[in-house]
């Protein structure tokens, strides 16, 4: 076991103070290390001192404990709790500190909990015992590899059920943060590709060229939760390059579609310094569900059932201008190779001569922008080819290994 790293615990320890002391006392037992964390704005623990305070968590949010209790609003302070104590955990983190976390609670500590093991990066094992488990919280988990396990009973008090849970999560978190893990395949490295319904030629040849050069490829669906998973695990350091074929979450984050994957979409590439190449996949395209939950304003605009629950709408001249310079400018921040490729003959399964959303005026204006506001250090390559053509998937991995080899 690691002698330099700890088991986190993360809890509301004012109110739940016999559970977390017998959780902490079953980790140490197992010989593991711990630090752990008050975000209980009540009051110290009284069953063991916490090594990090709950004053010291709200003024990571930029509050004092006097502030959220004369407050006396219950939903506001949890929310500032979360974020202080995901400031908290950050800086453990960013101390290599951490070799696990664990938290247990109900509504209001589970929210809390989640909120601040989202900067433990992937690979780190998370766990939280919670009376929400049932509950879809997807949300609050977003793209991190967190377990959740039902406490059946509330956690308030020991008992004969609730001990026996406790045990069993302190055994898991212990067993999870000392798993000896082996890499998966022998490989070059690892290579992150987006892609839709609409770009799948195109990402299956890519794939199978990237493989056939060693690499390992991981495709993330371009429908929001997707790009945003895509993202973190970018952030995490999962992956040695992007190819990032399908940039469509831009267009739903801009007209409000369904498949947004936030503002924050294709920004960790270029902060995380990896080479990444860039194709305006399916911004001819945003996503609605049933064609009658198309907003109102849209409703005169060219739209194509791709199936009965996904209706499609086609970018007009305006918003491609305004998603060629979005796309430009977070390609422009890359602080590794980067390039730009753009299909002139269509950039989805639909938007080709004859098709459904052929629309050369609005293609032209997304190429322009692209160019326009592109910095020179971004080589920007227009082929005459379809994003589906098995030349242009070439070209894309190409200069995808060329650019890994210049990093």
């Amino acid at each position: 076991m690691s002698e330099t790293k700890s088991i986190l615990i993360i809890g509301c320890f004012d109110t739940k103070g016999q559970d977390f002391a017998y959780l902490r006392n079953r980790i140490i037992k197992a010989g593991e290390r711990v630090i752990t964390v008050n975000t209980g704005i009540m009051g110290a623990c009284t069953e063991f001192t916490a090594d990090i305070e709950a004053d010291t968590v709200a003024a990571a949010a930029g509050h004092s404990l006097e502030q959220l209790r004369s407050r006396n609003d219950r939903g506001y302070a949890i929310d500032v709790m979360g974020k202080g104590a995901a400031q908290v955990v950050a800086a453990l983190v960013a101390d290599n500190k951490i070799k696990g976390a664990i938290s247990m609670g109900g509504g209001g500590g589970t929210y809390i909990a989640l909120s601040a093991m989202q900067p433990v990066p992937f690979g780190i094992p998370k766990f939280c015992l919670s009376t929400a488990a049932a509950k879809d919280l997807s949300r609050q988990i977003g793209s991190k590899d967190i377990t959740l396990m039902p406490s059946i009973v509330d956690v308030a008090g020991i008992n004969s059920i609730s001990s026996i849970l406790i045990q069993q999560v302190a055994a898991a978190i212990c067993a999870m943060a000392n798993a000896p893990l082996e890499k998966y395949g022998a490989t070059r490295g690892s290579v992150a590709i987006s892609m839709f319904g609409n770009t799948t030629a195109c990402v299956d040849t890519c794939s199978a060229l990237l493989r056939g050069q060693g690499y390992e490829v991981m495709a993330f669906h371009a429908n929001g939760a997707g790009g945003r998973t895509m993202e973190a695990l970018i952030a995490d350091n999962c992956f040695d390059a992007v190819l990032d074929i399908t940039t469509t979450e831009l267009a739903d984050e801009l007209c409000h579609g369904i498949c947004s994957a936030g503002p924050d979409r294709l920004k960790a590439a270029a902060k995380a310094g990896i080479p990444q190449v860039v194709v305006p996949g399916c911004l001819d395209m945003v996503n609605f569900a049933q064609p009658d939950t198309v907003p109102g304003k849209y409703k005169n605009r060219r739209l194509y059932s791709w199936a009965p629950d996904v209706t499609l709408m086609r970018t007009n001249t305006e918003e491609n201008e305004i998603l060629g310079r979005q796309l430009a400018e977070r390609v422009n921040q890359s602080k590794a190779p980067a390039a730009i490729l753009i299909p002139a003959k269509g950039i989805s399964q639909v938007n080709v001569q004859g098709g459904i959303f052929y629309d050369p005026d609005a293609d032209k204006a997304l190429i322009s922008s692209i160019r326009k506001f592109s910095s020179p250090a971004v080589k920007v390559t227009e082929t005459e080819l379809h994003i589906n053509d098995a030349a242009f998937a070439a070209l894309a991995v190409e200069t995808l290994l060329n650019l890994m080899k210049k990093k």
